[in-house]
């Protein structure tokens, strides 16, 4: 059946388009774009005073699956990406196994076929088992749909081995993507180095941990002339040196999480093991550097980098408890009230951050609303407000620092590949 959209504002960046139009999707693509559309036999979506989208999508999403589902699955968390307007995620090769053979690519894929409700793309690692002592097969890896290469959790430390990766990466038209922290320095850190990691006496990972890895990086993109993605950025520095690098034509984009834009270390101090992250919440200087690499277009990206864990995990001691938390659920969310409403991004250039930037650096075909396109569709409305509930999270887990506030811009529905795979109740 045919599904129409009428009358909503269409905001696709691609396109720079702002305007209230109706959306005609048959067989999957979109069929037609324009003012005011009718067809008796299409199913009828009233978008009226809410926002159309492209499909968000997430370079930076932990499943867990396989070797983890009891923290998370690709079912449940398509689902909560559904929820959240994503329809297009990126799951992090960080698996048990890791992604560092064909055959794991291909159970991802085929996982997500049968029990997926948005598209999952594998990411594979950089080097096997993520131990950064030996580079994984990328070509093959390629070659079973890996989109891009990373050993988050781990940076790969060895610069010749990391030099060799951005070179095979290049050859393959794939990109690099690198969780930027020197251990040497960070390790059995638990929080930001810093006043309030002395105060609470909590060991700290200080911020050159990342910077270091950051310069490094940068200077082997420069030197193989590939493409490097920097995940999750955290500090003031990192922005600076990331800006200086697009400035001297160096390939490299970077990411930003929702929780490093909204809160600092301050939050540690309450003991909720939901704001240990990694990198961790650093400091109020950091996060207006964040918002202002985002708005001069440092920053490209936003990821949620979403990391599911058990509650039995979650409930240990803070020094003890892993590192994460969930996001794909309360990004749009906290992203339209952190910077829309208060003035740091617009609407467009959000949305921007969240479609066509991460399609570009994936090099996908995505993130667009185009006559002939994947009908892949978020529908938010930015009047009415929800509330974080744990019981109402889709997510298998509920490691959130976020359960409980009040968020605008809830997600109505989520079309993926012209059919709906979310409606919110």
């Amino acid at each position: 059946m045919s599904l129409l959209i009428k009358k909503g504002r269409v905001v696709d960046p691609a396109s720079s388009t702002d305007e209230i139009l109706d959306i005609l999707i048959e067989d999957g693509k979109i069929k037609r774009i324009d003012k005011d559309i009718s067809l008796k036999s299409a199913q009828v979506i009233d978008a009226s005073g809410k926002v159309v989208s492209p499909g968000l999508i997430d370079v930076h999403t932990h499943l867990r699956d396989p070797g983890r589902e009891d923290e998370e699955t690709i079912e449940s968390g398509t689902r909560a990406a559904a929820k959240g307007g994503f329809t297009t995620i990126c799951c992090m090769p960080n698996t048990e196994p890791p992604v560092d053979e064909p055959a794991v690519v291909e159970f991802i894929y085929k996982r997500a076929q049968e029990r997926g409700v948005v598209e999952v793309l594998p990411i594979a690692t950089i080097t096997k088992a993520r131990r950064g002592e030996a580079l994984s097969e990328m070509g093959r890896l390629k070659r079973a749909g890996a989109i891009a290469f990373s050993d988050d959790g781990n940076w790969v430390a060895n610069a010749h081995l990391m030099r060799r990766a951005l070179e095979y990466a290049k050859m393959l038209n794939l990109p690099i993507i690198s969780h930027c922290e020197d251990k040497t320095l960070s390790q059995d850190g638990v929080m930001n180095e810093g006043y309030f990691s002395t105060v609470l006496g909590l060991k700290g990972m200080p911020k050159e941990a990342e910077e270091i890895a950051v310069y490094r990086d940068l200077a082997l993109a420069r030197m193989t002339g590939s493409r490097l993605h920097i995940a999750h950025i955290s500090t003031a520095n990192s922005v600076r040196l990331i800006k200086e690098a697009k400035q001297r034509g160096i390939k490299v984009t970077a990411e930003v999480c929702p929780h490093h834009l909204v809160l600092t270390d301050r939050e540690v101090t309450t003991f909720n093991t939901n704001t240990k992250v990694n990198p961790p919440l650093r400091e109020e200087e950091d996060v207006i550097a964040l918002r202002e690499g985002l708005r001069d277009g440092t920053i490209d990206i936003i990821a949620t980098d979403h990391a599911p864990h058990s509650l039995e995990e979650k409930e240990l001691d803070y020094v003890l408890a892993p590192f994460g938390i969930i996001g794909l659920e309360t990004a749009l969310g906290l992203l339209v009230k952190e910077l829309v409403e208060k003035g740091v991004l617009s609407l467009m250039q959000l949305i921007a951050k969240l479609t066509i930037n991460p399609a570009r650096m994936l090099g996908i075909d995505r993130g667009k609303i185009l006559e002939g396109a994947k009908a892949n569709l978020a529908i938010f409305d930015l009047e009415k407000k929800w509330k974080v509930k744990k019981e109402e999270l889709l997510s298998k887990s509920t490691n959130s620092p976020f359960i409980g506030w009040t968020l605008p811009a809830p997600v109505e529905c989520t079309i993926v590949g012209g059919e709906i795979v979310y409606r919110r109740r």
